[in-house]
């Protein structure tokens, strides 16, 4: 039986998402409104991006199976769905991680995603924090069945910021929406159409606006990346702490995430949501000038806020999180005053740390029977060798 999460309000719609029941306002696509739920209800969308108006629709990662259309038409829909595109309707059931035709179709498509991709996660600076490389991990193939030439592009440099590798590019086009919206004037987009198509920039133009950095917070992958922070540091070795700056630019928001390692700043983004998003403030969404992410790399010229709250499932969430908390009592107080080094003399228990044995004066590789504290062995020739407390002899 389904389970009630809220309660019945009117003019909402009830739709059910792998038989968890929500309420939802009319209009809401069947994405938003699993997002709602949380958890692993929410399909993964690569290309919807919730505050980039006409995003969405392209990846297909998010499909899923609607299995009654409505109460009013309760017969499935024939095509799985793109969940970003729909908008849910009153009675609606979807199946998501129920569904095993959306498993399969959703395994595809990371095949096609991962087609043309390099296998760049050891260097990318994006690894740790990418969402094709979550995919990869729920839904990739082990191999590739793909025996053709893969697509390259030589490398173009697209601005003093931002460094491009469209190799990693999955054509999402987020980026040309934030410069559309955002900036004063896109010199950058699509072009050539198929299996050609690429990022670029117009002739002789580099991207230089003040709001171009938000292109790298938005991008997936690791197509656009800091150049401040190219291969400088891996994401789960730095610490990110929320700080905020009163900045000049009144478009500013002024709030970001710093990613520390001790008292040096390595990097500067703009906070994002559980959902890898940019987190909005006041009805505005919290997008941050090229000052403060290129410019503002001291501690000082930030307030700093506190710990930034990174899922547990993350990479980055791992051993920094939480400080450290000392033991009433200390080793030297459980032991009596003892050093932790007189407790016990390992060379007393262990023949395999015999200290009358020099390892180095050893002319071949060691083996059991040279930390014999007496006695005679058989070494790899078969003959027998008398070894004493000091050096390695041969008895003649």
């Amino acid at each position: 039986m389904a389970d009630e999460v809220k309660k019945e309000a009117p003019g909402t719609f009830k739709v059910t998402i792998d038989n968890i029941t929500i309420d939802v306002a009319p209009g809401t696509t069947i994405l938003n409104a699993a997002r709602q739920i949380g958890g692993d209800v929410t399909p993964p969308a690569m290309c919807y991006y919730s505050k980039l108006e006409g995003s969405g629709g392209k990846c297909r990662t998010c499909l899923v199976e609607v299995a009654a259309g409505s109460t009013a038409d309760p017969r499935p829909m024939p095509k799985l769905m793109a969940s970003c595109r729909t908008t849910v309707m009153d009675g609606m059931v979807v199946k998501n991680i129920t569904s095993e035709k959306v498993t399969d179709a959703r395994n595809g498509v990371v095949e096609f995603l991962l087609i043309n991709h390099p296998l760049d996660c050891p260097i990318c600076d994006q690894a740790g924090e990418c969402h094709l490389q979550d995919l990869g991990y729920e839904h990739g193939k082990e191999g590739t069945r793909y025996q053709f030439a893969r697509r390259t592009f030589k490398r173009e440099d697209i601005g003093p910021y931002i460094q491009l590798h469209m190799t990693r590019c999955i054509l999402c086009y987020r980026c040309t929406y934030v410069a559309d919206q955002i900036t004063n004037k896109r010199v950058h987009g699509i072009v050539d159409r198929g299996d050609h198509a690429a990022i670029s920039t117009y002739i002789s133009k580099a991207i230089d606006n003040d709001f171009s950095g938000n292109m790298i917070d938005v991008c997936p992958v690791g197509a656009l990346t800091d150049k401040t922070f190219r291969f400088k540091n891996r994401v789960w070795f730095t610490k990110p702490v929320d700080a905020h700056r009163n900045c000049e630019n009144p478009e500013c928001c002024g709030k970001a995430t710093l990613w520390l390692r001790g008292d040096e700043v390595f990097r500067v983004t703009a906070r994002k949501d559980e959902w890898g998003e940019v987190q909005s403030y006041d009805g505005k969404t919290g997008w941050i000038c090229n000052t403060c992410r290129f410019d503002k790399k001291n501690t000082s010229d930030w307030t700093i806020e506190g710990l930034t709250t990174i899922s547990r499932h993350s990479v980055i969430n791992a051993n920094k999180y939480k400080t450290l908390d000392m033991p009433a009592e200390t080793v030297q107080k459980v032991m009596n005053g003892m050093e932790p080094k007189l407790l016990m003399n390992i060379h007393n228990v262990s023949e395999v740390n015999n200290p009358n044995i020099h390892l180095s004066e050893i002319d071949r590789p060691a083996i059991s029977g040279d930390f014999k504290k007496a006695g005679q062995h058989v070494i790899g020739n078969g003959e027998k060798s008398q070894w004493g407390s000091g050096p390695n002899t041969d008895k003649d």
